[in-house]
């Protein structure tokens, strides 16, 4: 769920309100979907939103990656400018599907 996003120069104050509404309503543009790589034990996923002191939550959105999250499998093993990379059991399962936030 993606949000208003003014631009720093914005003039409109329905669009400022908007978009601090927005905020408070829960909506961000800080949220996304990946699917786990197959065959391959990393998978890194672009967003924008990401920093290097970001924070990462995943959520497990189709029974694989429900599977592979209740199994411990997994972690973040790298947050850099722009991504992160998670790391991962090397499967051919398909449809580990995930939600991600980040904060920070």
């Amino acid at each position: 769920m993606s949000g208003v996003v003014p631009s720093p120069d914005e003039k409109n104050l329905l669009r400022i309100v908007r978009a601090i509404r927005d905020l408070f309503e829960g909506r961000s543009n800080a949220t996304g979907q990946f699917t786990m790589t197959l065959n391959s034990a990393t998978t890194t996923v672009t967003a924008t939103n990401c920093g290097l002191e970001s924070k990462i939550a995943l959520t497990p959105r189709h029974a694989n990656a429900a599977t592979e999250f209740g199994a411990g499998t997994w972690y973040i093993s790298a947050v850099s400018q722009g991504s992160f990379v998670v790391t991962h059991i090397n499967s051919a399962t398909a449809n580990r599907i995930f939600d991600y936030v980040i904060q920070g």
